[in-house]
């Protein structure tokens, strides 16, 4: 759906752009992103605010109502808190986490960082952090930006998307394979 593009062609890259220059031009990119970051959780933690912004049923104003006093319970700075109500005033809040992740994206390609999701089974120690980091830092090249996740379906190993790139090392995956291949010999 073209709403729903993250690249800076589609409705969310233009509004990431937009949010990106002003941001900029304030000297203000890491607390923004840091507010992006802190709204995408509230977002995701929260099923009655994904449908307050995907809802055609709730009104402009109250949208924007409910956003604001949502902004400032989580303490964004103003030019967050305006960006967002500017997105609740277009009736544009169902693409604001696509906006988010293209602002996030667009950050780090401009300071020439890879992002790497890593899901793990069990949250991952400093150490093995640390060492993941050096290792995708040499394979990658450059810097990386490690966003870690945990699901205990994996039951051990990791499940490692840079890019278009994945690479899975769960034991789900190889009980998986095995049990096709125990299939075929029977």
């Amino acid at each position: 759906m073209a709403g729903e593009d993250t690249s800076t062609g589609g409705l969310a890259g233009r509004y990431a752009l937009a949010l990106f220059e002003l941001a900029d031009q304030a000297q203000a990119l890491d607390k923004v992103a840091d507010d992006l970051k802190g709204v995408d959780a509230l977002l995701s933690e929260s099923e009655d605010l994904q449908r307050l912004v995907r809802s055609p049923l709730y009104g402009r104003e109250q949208q924007a109502k409910a956003m604001d006093a949502v902004l400032a319970k989580a303490g964004v700075t103003d030019l967050t808190r305006r960006f967002i109500m500017v997105v609740a005033q277009n009736r544009r809040l169902h693409a604001l986490p696509n906006m988010i992740r293209a602002f996030l994206a667009e950050l780090a390609r401009r300071r020439g960082e890879v992002r790497a999701e890593v899901t793990a089974a069990v949250p991952l120690s400093e150490t093995q952090e640390k060492a993941l980091l050096d290792s995708l830092s040499k394979s990658v090249g450059g810097k990386i930006q490690l966003v870690l996740k945990t699901d205990p379906s994996l039951l051990g190993g990791l499940v490692v998307k840079v890019g278009s790139r994945m690479i899975d090392t769960s034991l789900r995956t190889k009980l998986q394979r095995l049990q096709f291949a125990m299939k075929g010999v029977g």
